[in-house]
């Protein structure tokens, strides 16, 4: 079966740079892939304060790093994690996509990752985090760790009503 390998977004910077997040998420990713010749990448993210959209900065970076265009499907609505979740769900079904979903992300970010695409119904694994840090700045670590606290329930809660509602 054929993976797909779900690269969550972060931010892009004036003039199009990516973020060291973003480029740190996308590294791991093509790493993971390597283990992985077939794996479709689905990088995710819209718009965010500076253009372009945060999945097609990540489809430029996967294309020099050698991944085929073929094997990169773009998710450009999200805007954060849970909407993120949502718009992968409905690519990958819309394309037929049966097989493993292996969420790339910070490591702080992973389990909640993890987590909403397997309460949406996708079978998914973590693939294994960037070896840095997210951020160089003790404070700003810790408050992206912290803020995942009640982003994990709340996100899932959600998920979980959108299921009951038929809405997901």
């Amino acid at each position: 079966m054929q993976p797909a390998i779900v690269i969550f977004g972060a931010a892009v910077r004036p003039g199009g740079r990516p973020s060291r997040a973003l480029l740190r998420r996308v590294a791991a990713a093509v790493a993971f892939g390597r283990a992985h010749p077939r794996a479709l990448y689905v990088p995710t993210g819209g718009l965010g304060r500076h253009p372009p959209a945060e999945a097609d900065v990540m489809a430029g970076l996967l294309r020099d790093a050698g991944v085929e265009p073929a094997r990169i499907l773009a998710e450009r609505t999200g805007t954060d994690t849970l909407s993120s979740v949502r718009a992968v769900r409905r690519l990958l079904r819309d394309h037929g996509h049966a097989g493993p979903v292996f969420a790339a992300t910070s490591a702080y970010h992973l389990p909640r990752c993890v987590l909403l695409l397997r309460l949406a119904g996708l079978p998914a694994h973590g693939c294994p985090p960037p070896p840095w840090p997210a951020a160089t700045r003790f404070r700003t670590r810790w408050y992206w760790r912290l803020r995942e606290l009640p982003a994990l329930p709340w996100d899932a809660a959600l998920v979980l009503w959108l299921r009951a509602s038929r809405r997901l």
